[in-house]
């Protein structure tokens, strides 16, 4: 008689969302997809790098309680791709390097204090607080093996990003290590057009350019076929 053997301890679930909405409002989701995106845009040709945003992220295997979903999170020596969540034990134990949380009114202290503790037990190098309905960014980096308030944050530099934070009123201005800015999904569509608009302009500009000059050869050879007529020779002086 075959006897099967029970596994000793249940399979552990690791869910890929917490029930919780990306955001609470459009001005947190608007920061929310700005950074991340312009976060994968500043990484776009480094494999090895991998940018989420509200992925659950579980530290500990065997444990699914212990998690935390970053509004946006960079690990750098990661490859692309798509993941259901975080599983930090699959990916050569690497912990998020950087996190972004962006607040909203339905943000408590009490939670806000949980994620920083979270992130610092478990190695985030540099945690990022961005509060837009007061214009406030808060910014920890790890020192000396636990994550300390950077002071001042205005036009601090991230170690790591190499991106440039700016507290301009009336909202926050991140910068690449280029000099140019973070932009909207809207501020990027409206630049396309515009460089799509110069392009056509220039292609139309060329058209009749190139339209003019068939005409001039055009005239110019019906010039010299007269001139023959008239026995004058027009390639002579």
């Amino acid at each position: 008689m075959v006897q099967i053997q029970s596994s000793s301890q249940s399979e552990v679930i690791y869910p890929d969302s917490d029930g919780q909405p990306m955001a609470d409002n459009t001005k947190q989701f608007r920061w929310i997809v700005t950074i991340k995106e312009n976060l994968e845009w500043l990484f776009a040709d480094d494999a090895n790098v991998f940018v989420a945003g509200d992925l659950l992220w579980y530290p500990v295997e065997g444990n699914n309680k212990i998690c935390q979903a970053p509004d946006a999170m960079v690990v750098v020596g990661r490859p692309k791709g798509d993941r259901g969540s975080y599983k930090q034990w699959e990916e050569a134990n690497i912990p998020p390097q950087v996190v972004f949380e962006i607040l909203s009114p339905g943000n408590r202290r009490a939670e806000m204090n949980r994620k920083l503790l979270f992130y610092d037990r478990f190695g985030v190098e540099e945690y990022y607080l961005y509060d837009p309905d007061e214009n406030h960014l808060s910014g920890w980096l790890r020192t000396e093996g636990f994550l300390d308030v950077i002071d001042p944050i205005d036009q601090w530099i991230s170690p790591r990003l190499k991106i440039r934070f700016n507290l301009v009123s009336p909202e926050l201005q991140i910068f690449y290590p280029d000099g140019s800015r973070f932009l909207t999904y809207s501020e990027i569509a409206q630049r396309a057009q515009q460089a799509e608009t110069r392009a056509t302009q220039a292609e139309a500009r060329a058209q009749q350019a190139e339209t003019r000059a068939q005409q001039a050869e055009t005239r110019a050879a019906k010039l010299a076929q007269q001139l023959r007529a008239m026995g004058i020779e027009p390639d002579h002086e």
